[in-house]
């Protein structure tokens, strides 16, 4: 039987995308001058390993009801921003993928986190394919970790990391990061589409053969995704990026995948000199501290997975000097806030069409939900009237095209986390029954125009 030899294929370094032919431009992204030559070798014993790691032949079918319904157990953990982001801890067998800019703080993270369950688990592996044990040993002594259970190991050949392993049988295992290690077997280099597919997928067998948990750390590309192949977030069990500006002391830990958790939780931490440390009351950081009521400013009440935000929305209305006006949001959807200038156009009769309309949202959050459009669209219309609108209000609902107030989720939630933070009125959706709040007086509005003389009108008594 003749031997298959190896196939060359152009990969593209922005998205991983594999291409049969050299291009200028990846036909996938669009990016340019991004595909690189790659020899892959045969995976005859890759795909048996593959296809047998699980122990096929004896491991037959099972009926439902003969499967034993085990309840299961988390690892808990004291950094309740990193457990909420899992689901509430950490799963056994599971494989946690991280991605973030260069220098954001992934490695601090989870070197933080090896330390705490060396300390109160057991033993844990960290492996590093970029630091020497020496440097890594400097980083634990500056965060204050001394845990004794806790090995380090400077490698980036997987046989001998999964070697280690298996030795050692940790609580834990990171590997920082799956672009650095390879496989002999492979003949393309390390961090190439078939090492990171097929280096991921052996950690995979080894995180369920001996029911570990192992975190990956994944670099990104200049969009922002985790570089490799897209299989890799298929792949793993739970995706987590880690976010923020790295001139800016914040960082969000943000759920993307998670077999075992919500796919929208976030984590707050705050990166100082001791590491990455948890911010109790996120939405403090995502309100302005300001003594009078500043116009263009409304808070937004919001939910992210399973907690309550109050952000802080900041809206600029000038007269252009162009013939076309700009339109500029960050940490909004840019069409969503084409949606809201045209309901205020049209139906609370603003003239907005020679106005420069530039939306921000305070403390670098970025905002999905619907349930902002009533308090971006406020803060538009107070920076547009010169109109300030009290620091003590905060407002809750989606707006529809007519100029409805749209009915939100969790309404009492919301309410329950304003009021914690001393605001005395917000204004919500009319519904069909009445809802109430201790400590917060709530003003239902049935449309913008209802909602604005509200606002307006609270401010001027405020």
């Amino acid at each position: 039987m003749a031997r298959k030899k190896a196939r060359t294929v152009y990969v593209c370094e922005e998205c991983g995308a594999e291409h049969p032919k050299w291009g200028g431009r990846c036909l996938t992204c669009g990016a340019y001058n991004s595909l690189k030559e790659f020899k892959i070798a045969p995976e005859p014993s890759t795909r048996h390993t593959a296809q047998t790691w699980l122990g096929a032949s004896d491991n037959p079918p099972r009926r439902l009801t003969e499967v034993e319904a085990e309840a299961m157990q988390r690892i808990p953990l004291t950094n309740r921003e990193f457990a909420r982001v899992l689901g509430g801890g950490i799963v056994p067998g599971s494989l946690v993928l991280i991605g973030g800019d260069p220098g954001i703080g992934k490695s601090t993270l989870l070197l933080q986190v090896a330390g705490e369950l060396a300390e109160r688990q057991g033993v844990v592996l960290y492996v590093s394919g970029e630091e020497s044990t020496h440097q890594i040993r400097m980083r634990a002594e500056r965060l204050g970790i001394h845990a004794a259970d806790l090995y380090l190991l400077s490698e980036t050949n997987l046989e001998r990391i999964v070697a280690h392993i298996q030795h050692l049988h940790p609580r834990a295992v990171i590997v920082d990061s799956i672009q650095t290690v390879y496989l002999d077997s492979l003949a393309s280099s390390a961090g190439s589409v078939t090492q990171v597919r097929e280096c991921a997928a052996r950690l995979l067998q080894t995180a369920k053969i001996l029911n570990i948990p192992i975190f990956l750390v994944g670099h990104v590309t200049k969009s922002g995704d985790i570089a490799g192949p897209r299989v890799l977030e298929h792949i793993v069990d739970a995706v987590l990026y880690l976010e923020g500006d790295r001139l800016h002391a914040y960082r969000l830990l943000r759920s993307v995948k998670n077999r075992f958790g919500s796919t929208h939780e976030v984590g707050v931490f705050e990166m100082a000199e001791r590491g990455m440390l948890e911010v109790a009351n996120p939405s403090e950081l995502f309100l302005g501290d300001h003594r009078a009521d500043p116009t263009g400013a409304a808070i937004a009440v919001t939910l992210e997975g399973t907690r309550a935000l109050l952000v802080e929305i900041q809206a600029l209305s000038t007269t252009t000097a162009f013939s076309q006006p700009r339109r500029t949001a960050t940490g909004f959807d840019l069409n969503r806030l084409y949606l809201l200038i045209a309901v205020l156009t049209k139906r609370v009769g603003l003239k907005l069409h020679n106005q420069d309309i530039f939306v921000n949202v305070v403390g670098g959050l970025r905002i999905a939900e619907p349930a902002a459009d009533l308090a971006v669209a406020l803060a538009i219309a107070s920076s547009y009237r010169e109109k300030p609108i009290s620091r003590r209000m905060a407002a809750i609902g989606e707006i529809g095209l007519g100029g409805e107030l749209r009915p939100v989720g969790q309404l009492e939630k919301r309410l329950s986390e304003a009021a914690k933070l001393g605001f005395t009125h917000c204004l919500v959706p009319k519904t069909s029954r009445p809802v109430r709040a201790e400590g917060i007086h709530v003003i239902p509005c049935g449309t913008v125009v209802e909602a604005l003389h509200a606002a307006f009108k609270s401010g001027q008594h405020a």
